[in-house]
């Protein structure tokens, strides 16, 4: 990582950067079929996330709330693992980054978004199939295919990025924080 121009780095930066290039935890998503178990295991944990929340919504009861509490430590796990396979591309600030990075950023969020372009459509033609069928009222709908849809477009990103990050390659040398 160099300084480009007159931007500096700031202690933040640096300190980021070492987290999310620490390689400690590089066993953890050193191949591809472990980057993809860590994004496996991100969407299951989103989903039960979204769907403990929805239910501390609808419900008087304090288990869905103690429930999202409790899936919130093992999802902070798999988006750290997630972040380590991707070197921070999606978490660290633009001017730390070099050109390829910007350039693979760009096109990860450009694919992100090329798949969630029709989930909202899904997601209201689905609520208005449920309604329409009598099973369900739409509006006992919106809360929960809202937060499913906003939380898919926020992550959809960070499993990309982690679905396509590429090994790294043997032998080569580790960029330490202090090359900032």
């Amino acid at each position: 990582m160099t300084t480009t121009g007159a931007t500096r780095h700031t202690r933040y930066d640096r300190r980021m950067f070492a987290v999310m290039n620490n390689p400690r935890a590089g066993a953890l998503h050193a191949t591809a079929a472990r980057r993809r178990t860590a994004v496996g295991a991100h969407v299951v944990l989103t989903a039960a996330g979204v769907a403990a929340g929805t239910g501390a919504y609808a419900s008087d009861r304090p288990w869905p709330a103690v429930a999202v509490l409790v899936l919130l430590v093992p999802w902070c796990l798999a988006t750290g693992v997630i972040n380590g396979a991707t070197r921070g591309l999606l978490e660290l600030r633009t001017h730390v980054l070099d050109e390829r990075q910007r350039a693979e950023r760009d096109r990860v969020r450009a694919r992100a978004h090329r798949l969630t372009t029709y989930l909202p459509a899904c997601a209201v033609l689905g609520a208005a199939a449920a309604d329409r069928s009598g099973q369900v009222r739409a509006g006992a709908l919106l809360v929960p295919v809202l937060a499913a849809v906003l939380v898919t477009h926020w992550l959809m990103p960070l499993w990309v990025a982690g679905l396509t990050a590429r090994d790294e390659p043997a032998g080569e040398a580790e960029q330490g924080p202090d090359s900032l």
